[in-house]
């Protein structure tokens, strides 16, 4: 296997001197990395996303245009951003504190965003920090994530909600018998207290 070609980055993109960018990974026109982010290998950013101070993205991620991810966000392996997407990272924001003063970045703490191997967030999706989404999740486009989702979960709707189970293939899964089935690629799983396991022959 042949060694990975080094980056290719638009002269248009901001990326800044600090962050690390891996082996492979494409960043496109008017992108933004900030100061200590780290890009995995074989990633792809969009037009015009911006990836903030200290976040972490896995290897093989895409993170489509315009989406926003705040730090201290951590993406898996994976990891499907989808366009303008938002994770924040501010329970409580205000433009100043309680006196009228400009808050500063000494005035509020940073909560983050985690998101597992896999997942994918759909378009103008919205993670509201902290939670995390699990290993091959599928939060719906428009969907509003409030608290911690399952791996293999199909979430939709304000506040995001279950309505289902997706394989890795990323296709709603059918339910047979007592078994959930992916019908693209036969992968088999079972379904125990709100979790689903993969079912090993």
């Amino acid at each position: 296997m042949s060694a990975l070609p080094e980056p290719r980055i638009a002269a248009t993109a901001d990326v800044n001197e600090d962050a690390r960018i891996g082996a492979g990974t494409l960043i496109w026109h008017l992108a933004q990395i900030r100061e200590d982010a780290i890009v995995g290998e074989e990633c792809v950013i969009g037009r015009g996303a911006y990836v903030g101070p200290g976040t972490r993205l896995g290897n093989r991620c895409k993170v489509q245009n315009y989406a926003l991810l705040y730090e201290p966000a951590v993406l898996e392996d994976g990891v499907f951003v989808g366009p303008a997407a938002v994770l924040t990272n501010d329970f409580y924001p205000r433009a100043v504190n309680s006196d009228g003063t400009l808050k500063d970045a000494s005035d509020w703490h940073a909560v983050g965003v985690t998101i597992r191997k896999g997942a994918s967030l759909g378009a103008r999706s919205v993670v509201v920090a902290p939670v995390t989404i699990g290993r091959w999740a599928l939060i719906a486009a428009g969907a509003v994530v409030t608290k911690d989702v399952p791996d293999h979960a199909l979430m939709v709707g304000v506040p995001a909600r279950r309505i289902g189970w997706v394989g890795t293939a990323g296709v709603p899964l059918e339910l047979d018998g007592e078994c959930w089935v992916c019908p693209r690629n036969g992968e088999r799983y079972r379904e125990s207290g709100e979790r689903l396991y993969l079912l090993v022959d």
